[in-house]
C-alpha cells in the first residue's frame, strides 16, 4: 500500500508542478530574470515594429514607456539595418498604438476619481439644463 502511494507521487509530482510557472504568472510571482527576459523581448519587437512602420524612435520611447529603451532601441536598429540591407519600405499603421498595461493601484485611485467626478458633473450640468428650458419658455412666450 506505502508502496502504491509513493509510486503515484512520484508520478503525480511531475504533472502538478508542470503548472508552477502558469500559477505564479497568474498570481503575479514571476521570477525577476524571466520578466525582465520578457520585457527585453517585447522591447525589441516592439522597436522593429517602429521602425518598419516609419515612427521616430522618440514616439516609440514615448508611447511605450513601460519597455526598456535600451531593449526599443536594440529592436529598432536592427530593423533598421535589415530594411536597409534588403531595401524594404516603411508601412504606414492603419491602427493607432495600443493603450499602456494599467497599473493595479492606479485603477483604484482612478475610480475613485470617476466616482468624485460624477457627481461633479452632474451638478454643473444641471444650471446649464435650467438655462436652455428658460431660453425655450422664452422664445415660446414670444410667439
Amino acid at each position: 500500500m506505502k508502496r502504491s502511494a509513493i509510486a503515484i507521487t512520484i508520478l503525480a509530482a511531475p504533472l502538478l508542478l508542470g503548472g508552477c510557472d502558469q500559477v505564479q504568472s497568474k498570481l503575479g510571482i514571476e521570477d525577476q530574470a524571466a520578466k525582465a527576459a520578457k520585457l527585453e523581448a517585447e522591447g525589441k519587437a516592439v522597436g522593429g515594429a517602429c521602425r518598419q512602420s516609419g515612427r521616430a524612435i522618440e514616439d516609440c520611447y514615448s508611447v511605450y514607456y513601460w519597455l526598456p529603451k535600451d531593449a526599443v532601441y536594440g529592436g529598432w536598429r536592427e530593423m533598421d539595418v535589415y530594411m536597409r540591407e534588403n531595401q524594404i519600405q516603411t508601412i504606414a499603421p492603419t491602427l493607432p498604438p495600443a493603450p499602456p498595461p494599467e497599473d493595479p493601484k492606479k485603477k483604484k485611485t482612478k475610480k475613485k476619481a470617476d466616482a468624485e467626478a460624477a457627481p461633479a458633473e452632474s451638478a454643473a450640468e444641471a444650471p446649464k439644463e435650467e438655462a436652455k428650458d428658460a431660453t425655450k419658455e422664452g422664445e415660446a412666450a414670444k410667439h
